[in-house]
């Protein structure tokens, strides 16, 4: 017997919750159902795909591999049946784009609106994801382009740089306070408000290497996974931060942007795509976002 689809499916949402019963609920379906269609899947594959005992279920090493194989294989078939029902609606094409909120004032919108005057048969959706959350995504050929923060990507993807910019000082407004511009050494202790680590390892470092730059030394207190929540807490008073001069243009009030001494570390941005697997005018796309840096 060959497997189907819905095999494939009813075992991924197992491999997620590990537990037959959790399983089932997702798939709005009963126990007994769900465990006999695992048995048909691992006697087409004549294998082991899950352990399973008093305390719940485990994934066998095979498992593990065709759990990885099995979500790559559905992607590429939702992919097929979305860009076959775009060509009945008259859509040739459909560009997925990651992207990191902060975007949004480093002009892509309006690149983006001029692009698609000029491809009306084209189709662009964004996808609001972190760095590392695009290149994951970007690997499951889930997004066709990205936007990320780390030049360290895998190998099998191509990228250019986008954009590069200074860090700008961010601190609060408070009322009476003086209008000169805030000086530095005024927040070598102060509670540094910072991306997180697992958002952006890249950032969280970079942020730090700037701060030891600039002769700062301030405790770590918040660490959030978007840069307008950054801002957001320094408008609140909970500390201080060092941000991308993009941010300038958030539009939050409660805050004040100071240009601080320059230094090599700057904010950059890279275009990341699989030049493989990419849609054939995203080779158009890539090249107009990259002569309009």
């Amino acid at each position: 017997m060959a497997f189907e689809l819905r095999h494939l499916r009813y075992f991924l949402v197992l491999a997620d919750e590990l537990h037959f019963g959790r399983a089932a609920k997702r798939l709005h379906m009963s126990q007994p159902p769900l465990s006999f269609n695992i048995k048909q899947l691992e006697g087409a594959l004549g294998l082991k795909l899950l352990e399973r005992n008093s305390r719940g279920v485990k994934l066998t090493p095979a498992g593990e591999s065709f759990r990885r194989s099995a979500q790559q294989v559905l992607a590429e078939v939702d992919t097929a049946a979305r860009r076959a029902r775009d060509v009945a609606a008259g859509v040739t094409v459909r560009v997925r784009i990651g992207f990191v909120g902060s975007m949004l004032f480093r002009r892509l919108p309006e690149q983006l609106g001029r692009f698609n005057a000029s491809h009306p048969q084209v189709q662009t959706e964004l996808v609001e994801l972190n760095s590392a959350e695009q290149l994951e995504a970007l690997a499951r050929a889930q997004i066709d382009l990205g936007f990320v923060h780390t030049p360290r990507v895998p190998a099998d993807l191509n990228k250019a740089l986008y954009m590069t910019e200074p860090f700008v000082l961010c601190t609060p407004t408070r009322a009476g306070a003086a209008r000169r511009a805030p000086r530095l050494e005024h927040f070598s202790r102060e509670p540094l408000v910072l991306f997180s680590r697992g958002a952006s390892p890249d950032y969280y470092e970079r942020v730090l290497s700037l701060c030891a730059q600039l002769g700062l030394d301030p405790p770590v207190r918040h660490e959030v996974r978007h840069w307008l929540s950054v801002v957001a807490l320094v408008s609140k008073g909970m500390g201080y931060a060092l941000v991308p001069k993009a941010l300038t243009e958030s539009g939050l009030s409660g805050v004040r942007f100071t240009a601080i001494p320059e230094t090599p570390i700057r904010s950059d941005v890279y275009m990341v795509w699989n030049e493989r697997k990419m849609p054939p005018v995203l080779g158009e796309l890539v090249a107009m976002l990259h002569s309009s840096r």
